[in-house]
């Protein structure tokens, strides 16, 4: 996977569906370890995604890791404490993405937090705060969510936490096809066949080798290690973002 692609600017249209996309994805299981392949490296589990998940590989454990990622946990929580009232989170410049789109799980954004993630990384700073719906109309605070950029090498942010993903290799439908971004045979976007550039032009798409950038996810209030670092959203969304709310996110 290239991180050489040139920069480009993007139609509105085309976040839309990506987003729409991702805020219908539900992965059956948290990240586990597989080596990179040509395409891309994926947990199991995520056969509907196959060639649209890059997984940075997993390095060997080396003496320190579960204490580095127990202090970045704890900081996770500790960032996340003021904000246990979601109208805190609103107050302090957070902004809801799509709050009239039913989702299993709503980015707050801080697009402060995200440009800064491009050049360092803070982890009392989160990119995203990750809530829930709750019965009331209101939201639970569950986790929070790190981004890197796209071109971001994968030691550098592996040697920081856990496994970070990209989404890769999506193909935007043609005007009039929009329906088959969906379902069992779905065609285009991150639950399509579609995964090549070739593939996509020859559908009469528009392709793009990555959507958004590095990011990884910390649920600080759970106690089993592998759902703190989950991907998958508690089993239930995965990744509603908006990149323009997110200027550190780069797009290629």
């Amino acid at each position: 996977m290239s991180r050489l692609t040139p920069h480009i600017q993007f139609h509105s249209k085309t976040w839309t569906a990506a987003l729409l996309c991702l805020s219908t994805v539900s992965l059956a299981v948290a990240a586990s370890a597989s080596g990179p392949d040509s395409q891309a490296t994926q947990p199991a589990g995520m056969s509907h995604m196959s060639g649209h998940m890059y997984m940075t590989s997993l390095r060997p454990a080396k003496p320190g890791d579960q204490q580095k990622a127990d202090a970045i946990a704890a900081a996770a929580k500790q960032a996340m404490a003021p904000y246990q009232d979601y109208r805190k989170a609103l107050a302090d410049g957070y902004v809801i993405f799509l709050p009239n789109v039913p989702q299993h799980q709503y980015h707050f954004t801080k697009a402060e937090y995200g440009l800064e993630a491009r050049s360092h990384f803070d982890p009392l700073k989160p990119t995203s705060l990750l809530y829930t719906k709750t019965s009331d109309g209101g939201y639970k605070l569950v986790g929070a969510m790190y981004t890197d950029r796209v071109d971001a090498p994968e030691d550098e942010i592996n040697d920081r936490i856990a496994q970070w993903h990209q989404h890769i290799n999506f193909c935007k439908a043609p005007e009039g096809q929009k329906a088959a971004y969906f379902g069992p045979d779905a065609k285009f976007g991150l639950l399509g066949t579609i995964t090549t550039k070739e593939a996509c032009e020859a559908a009469g798409g528009e392709f793009h080798p990555h959507i958004f950038g590095w990011m990884v996810h910390v649920y600080p209030y759970e106690s089993d290690q592998k759902k703190v670092w989950a991907i998958d959203d508690d089993d239930q969304g995965h990744d509603n973002m908006d990149h323009s709310a997110m200027p550190g996110m780069k797009m290629n």
